[in-house]
C-alpha cells in the first residue's frame, strides 16, 4: 500500500512538471495532454486519476508556482529594513514576477482565463493568509491606520495580483512594470497611520 502511494505521489509529480513546461510553452489550450504524458512515460489514465481532468492539473500547476511566486515575494521582503518596507517589497516583487514568461503564461493569463477568479484559489488564499498577519502586525504596531485586517490585505493582494496582470497583458511590460509598482507604492501609503 504504502509503495503504492508512492507511486502516484511520483506520477503526480512528473505530471506537474510536464504539464508546467508544456503550459509554458504552448499555452493551457495549445498543451496536448497524449503528448505530456508520454513524455514522462504515463497514460491520459494517470491524468485522469490524479488530477480528474486537465483543468485539474492546470491547477495543480498554477498552485505550485503561485507557492514559488509568494516565496520569492517573502525573500524579497526579508531583505527589508521593517516590516512595512518588507510588505512594499513584497507587493513590488510580486507585480515583477510579471515579466517571467512562465509565471505570466501559467499564472496570469491561463490561470484567471481556464480556473476562473483568482480570489478562489488555494494559493491566493495562502498568500492573503501570509498579507493578513503582516497587516496585523503592522496595525498593532501603529504603523498602518487600525483598519479592517481582511479589508486592507485583500485590497493590497488584490492590487498587487492586478498589476501583475497588467504588467503580463501589457504590449510593453518593461514599460508597465515601474508604473505598476509605484502605483501599488503610493496606494499602500495610504493605509499609513502617520505618513511621512
Amino acid at each position: 500500500m504504502k509503495r503504492r502511494a508512492e507511486t502516484m505521489e511520483e506520477n503526480r509529480a512528473k505530471l506537474i512538471g510536464a504539464a508546467r513546461k508544456a503550459f509554458a510553452e504552448s499555452g493551457f489550450a495549445g498543451a496536448s495532454m497524449d503528448d505530456l504524458t508520454a513524455s514522462v512515460g504515463l497514460t491520459r489514465g494517470a491524468l485522469y486519476h490524479g488530477f480528474g481532468d486537465k483543468k485539474g492539473l492546470l491547477a495543480a500547476v498554477v498552485a505550485q508556482v503561485d507557492g514559488e511566486m509568494a516565496a520569492r515575494a517573502q525573500q524579497a521582503g526579508a531583505k527589508s529594513a521593517n516590516d512595512w518596507d518588507a510588505l512594499l517589497a513584497e507587493g513590488a516583487a510580486y507585480i515583477e514576477m510579471a515579466l517571467d514568461p512562465e509565471v505570466q503564461r501559467i499564472v496570469l493569463l491561463d490561470g484567471p482565463a481556464f480556473l476562473g477568479d483568482p480570489s478562489g484559489w488555494p494559493s491566493q488564499n495562502a498568500c492573503l493568509s501570509i498579507t493578513k498577519q503582516a497587516v496585523g502586525k503592522l496595525i498593532a504596531e501603529d504603523v498602518m491606520k487600525p483598519v479592517d485586517i481582511e479589508a486592507a490585505s485583500r485590497l493590497l493582494s488584490g492590487a498587487a495580483f492586478n498589476a501583475a496582470l497588467w504588467v503580463a497583458a501589457s504590449a510593453q511590460p518593461h514599460l508597465a512594470l515601474p508604473k505598476a509598482i509605484e502605483a501599488f507604492t503610493i496606494m499602500a501609503e495610504g493605509f499609513l497611520a502617520h505618513p511621512n
